[in-house]
């Protein structure tokens, strides 16, 4: 088996723990592509997905336009559990987040660390048993790196009885290359 890059690696683990009738989040639906891999992989279930910026559920909804399954929202991610069907609630099984800024987009309007703990917080309560919540975070831009290291203090001080926390990354890469944080619940 060859060593999975990045984001291939985040879809693997998202990939692992649902099935054709998950409840997922895509908590940063960005140009579409997480929400389209995840329209695709739970047929018979549900996504919903968030933006802030409008470009991005504009982008998203190009994206997914043959898919019934989609919920497109404009809200931040710390909000998108309010937003949840109440039959779908305590049926969440995984949530993706992939960090930082929309590609192609206004680099100003960046996810905050705090946000995304929110969001994290809020998605882990409704999270089953050993479901999952995957990020992409990306260090390598000044806002990236003040947000990395606040969410590696969070999850480094996480119960290691509610979750198991994993960090995958490449070591022999410079300037702040990006990684991923899974965390399955317990």
């Amino acid at each position: 088996m060859k060593v999975q890059r990045i984001l291939p690696f985040a879809k693997s683990l998202i990939t692992s723990h649902i099935n054709e009738e998950s409840v997922v989040i895509d908590a940063t639906c960005g140009n579409g592509h997480d929400t389209l891999f995840l329209a695709e992989a739970v047929p018979n279930g549900h996504v919903y997905a968030c933006d802030i910026q409008q470009q991005a559920i504009e982008n998203t909804q190009d994206k997914i336009k043959d898919f019934t399954n989609v919920t497109l929202l404009q809200t931040g991610h710390e909000t998108v559990t309010d937003n949840i069907n109440t039959v779908h609630r305590q049926h969440i099984d995984a949530a993706l987040f992939n960090l930082g800024y929309l590609p192609k987009g206004d680099k100003s309007i960046v996810t905050t660390a705090e946000n995304t703990i929110q969001a994290i917080e809020k998605i882990f309560k409704l999270l089953r048993t050993d479901g999952i919540i995957v990020l992409a975070v990306y260090p390598g831009h000044p806002e990236g790196f003040e947000e990395s290291q606040t969410l590696m203090e969070y999850f480094i001080n996480f119960d290691q009885q509610q979750a198991h926390i994993l960090k995958y990354e490449f070591i022999n890469q410079q300037n702040n290359p990006p990684y991923i944080i899974g965390i399955e619940k317990r």
